[in-house]
């Protein structure tokens, strides 16, 4: 499977260039100095002719409208309140007030986890139409989000499924509610992670029927859906970088319409994990789904509304999933249903190994500085025979920070059921279909993500859709 445009190993010298201004820029945030002085954003841009070529609009005047001697300045310039949906620019200088670059730093090399880091990078550029000045702010804006707000890594995935137990036997009532709230979703199967469509992109069910407004806490279905959301991110192996919601609306009624979810989930796609979502289908939706689809279209931005679809039985359904992986649920021949696994005793006895965290950290770092030096080395080679070679150095650099990541994950994130069931194992090893694996064999070969079963199909752009 190739890789997209504007993805690694698929980029113009346009958006190779816009890579370095972002890196510069970024690295300055982090306190990375740069030795060479003279390679400042202005001095990365690529040639004139080639934005023409490109770009047929001419960009707002942003960063880039200063002296070319200041490398990387601290402003959000050239994005007004029409091109700031979620108030992204008041947290970016929030960020740059409050915290230091360490901590910014830090809080990046976190978010990153065993995604390679340029692909990372190029999420943002991507979701912001390759403008560098609104990429940073989208990024610094994440960070805050994740680090400071929602706290996603200390307390979302660091406590977890293991975490919510323990929460669900509290003598606290508020606590031991949130803890119950939170089991409960993964208890019913109100959304979980299951196979592959078409592009090899994991699909995460959600079944809207076992939803009712006021069942749980607000807090508890935020916690769910992020856990949800960055367990399905850990499943992503290169080239496929998004995946699949599929919205399963049988036996839908108002009652289990509830506004406050939607919104969260749409602001969490746009805002805090850009360019993730390879399809939304929604399937079954009856009549009376109407006229909450027509208020829930104008909440969204074009880019994502453009990728929803819907489906009405098994044959158009099909178009995305492979008959033989739709859930027999659904109508199709795979002969699974969900289960919840719950939590071991002793599975997450790593989380309180605090020494041997900070080894395997202690190494993460050195690998971080050494990707960080490397990119200031390849940021200031700009082209030729060198520039080529020190990105392979940066790819290999960037592979032992994702296998260091797999290292470092059962001393950071609880188990969860997908780690219990197989779909997650030891070193970063994903098995879509584990009990298969397990069972079945095709062709001689383990039905996994290791063979062919992230198969690749026509990406097919649309099914009627609900006016």
């Amino acid at each position: 499977m190739s890789s997209p445009p504007g993805h690694i190993g698929n980029l113009t010298s346009e958006q190779e260039a816009k890579l370095r201004q972002l890196w510069l820029t970024v690295l300055t945030h982090f306190g990375v100095k740069n030795p060479d002085p003279t390679v400042t954003v202005a001095s990365l841009a690529p040639p004139a002719a080639e934005v023409e070529q490109h770009k047929p609009a001419p960009a707002k005047k942003g960063f880039w409208g200063r002296k070319k001697e200041e490398p990387a300045p601290a402003s959000a310039g050239g994005i007004d309140a029409s091109d700031d949906k979620y108030g992204q620019v008041k947290e970016f200088y929030q960020v740059l007030e409050k915290y230091s670059p360490e901590l910014i730093r830090d809080a990046f090399w976190t978010m990153a986890k065993a995604d390679n880091p340029d692909t990372l990078a190029l999420r943002f550029l991507r979701a912001r139409k390759w403008d560098v000045n609104k990429a940073l702010v989208m990024m610094v804006s994440t960070l805050q989000w994740r680090k400071f707000d929602f706290k996603v890594d200390d307390d979302v995935l660091f406590r977890g499924e293991g975490g919510a137990l323990a929460d669900s036997e509290s003598t606290d009532a508020a606590v031991k509610k949130e803890g119950n709230d939170f089991l409960t979703q993964l208890r019913l199967g109100k959304s979980f992670m299951h196979g592959i469509d078409k592009q090899g992109r994991p699909i995460s069910y959600i079944r809207v029927r076992l939803h009712h407004g006021g069942d749980q806490t607000v807090k508890s279905i935020e916690q769910f859906t992020v856990h949800m959301i960055e367990t399905s991110r850990l499943c992503l192996k290169h080239p496929v970088e998004t995946g699949t919601i599929l919205f399963d609306m049988t036996g839908f009624t108002l009652a289990n319409m509830d506004y406050h979810p939607v919104k969260f989930i749409i602001k969490a796609f746009e805002a805090n994990y850009p360019e993730s979502l390879g399809a939304i289908l929604i399937h079954k939706a009856p009549w009376i789904f109407q006229g909450v689809w027509k208020i829930i279209k104008g909440w969204l931005d074009p880019v994502v509304a453009a990728k929803v679809h819907f489906t009405n039985d098994l044959a158009q359904l099909e178009d995305f999933i492979d008959r033989k992986q739709i859930i027999k649920e659904l109508g199709g021949e795979e002969d699974w249903e969900y289960k919840y696994i719950e939590p071991r005793a002793g599975e997450d006895d790593l989380l309180k190994d605090t020494a041997g965290a900070a080894k395997v950290k202690e190494a993460r770092e050195k690998l971080a500085t050494e990707f960080e030096n490397l990119t200031i080395q390849w940021i200031n080679v700009k082209g030729g025979a060198g520039s080529a070679e020190l990105y392979e150095k940066r790819e290999q650099v960037a592979a032992a920070l994702a296998a260091n990541y797999w290292d470092l994950d059962p001393y950071i994130r609880a188990r969860s059921t997908y780690d219990r069931s197989g779909i997650i194992s030891k070193g970063g090893v994903i098995d879509f279909y584990p009990e298969q694996s397990r069972h079945t064999k095709t062709n001689g070969h383990a039905l996994s993500e290791k063979t062919p079963a992230a198969r690749t199909g026509a990406h097919l752009t649309s099914v009627d859709q609900v006016e």
